[in-house]
């Protein structure tokens, strides 16, 4: 997207809700961030949680993710810097609730979303990461996310079905490589909320990774109640209680995820 940065788009999605997805969307985000890479988290979600955990006031939030897909304003008035430094984050608003009606009349309705992240203002900003947390449905919305991302990070609860409805979601990725995003592709499984006392969640990691294989990220997410308290306190976790193994957890997913791209990048180099 930019002469001086290849910037990595990756929306954050799975139809069921309650999985971490918002979660992982803050404190990968900020834990990119914390690692020097400029990130851009777009709060996709009508509910507008990923905007309140970055410490984002409603009444700061003046323009918002609804503008970026169907408004006309300049990107540059979209994105606001965080008080974390490096992370930025296009909010959301309850606006967001009408978008996917209003999308079913517009021309290229699963590309609007692709468009925008084209602007002039996004691509000179230099992000190397942007991060779409996704609504917790597979609607317009979230096929806007995977059109235009390069691929798709799928947190999964580690709890009894949870492997049921993945395949769905897989089936959309599949069917939009064919039709509307031929670079798509899945970035990996991420086990959230894993208690490793629970054999339950252990036999949930074992299934996971006997039938995915490569596909899930060697880091799990703990169920950690530092985790579920950062919210609140309107910062990522990273900043709430920096030692906590759920701020840990996401600082190797990050380290991981950074790793991965960078053999990517090399093997495209190399003879």
């Amino acid at each position: 997207m930019s002469d001086r940065v290849m910037t990595r788009i990756i929306a954050i999605a799975n139809q069921k809700g309650g999985v971490g997805k918002t979660t992982t969307a803050i404190n990968l985000s900020s834990a990119l961030a914390e690692r020097g890479m400029k990130t851009l988290l777009i709060d996709l979600d009508p509910q507008g949680n990923a905007s309140t955990g970055l410490g984002l006031q409603m009444g700061a939030r003046k323009y918002t993710t609804y503008d970026l897909i169907l408004g006309d304003s300049p990107a540059q008035n979209i994105f606001l810097e965080t008080d974390q430094p490096g992370l930025w984050i296009v909010p959301a608003t309850t606006d967001l609730s009408s978008a996917d009606i209003e999308l079913m009349s517009r021309a290229r309705r699963s590309y609007l979303l692709q468009d925008a992240l084209r602007q002039r203002d996004i691509t000179e900003a230099g992000f190397d990461y942007i991060l779409i947390d996704c609504p917790p449905a597979l609607n317009l919305l979230t096929i806007n996310a995977m059109v235009a991302a390069q691929s798709v990070l799928v947190p999964l609860q580690a709890e009894f079905f949870a492997l049921e409805g993945l395949s769905q979601l897989m089936l959309t990725v599949r069917n939009l490589r064919e039709t509307a995003n031929s670079a798509l592709r899945i970035e990996g499984v991420l086990l959230t909320m894993y208690d490793r006392r629970n054999n339950l969640a252990q036999q949930v990691e074992a299934d996971a990774r006997e039938n995915l294989g490569d596909m899930v990220f060697k880091t799990v997410i703990p169920r950690n109640v530092r985790l579920s308290e950062a919210p609140s306190f309107a910062i990522p976790v990273l900043q709430y209680d920096p030692m906590s193994k759920g701020a840990v957890a996401y600082r190797d997913l990050s380290q991981e995820l950074m790793e991965k791209h960078n053999r990517i990048l090399q093997e495209r180099v190399e003879p």
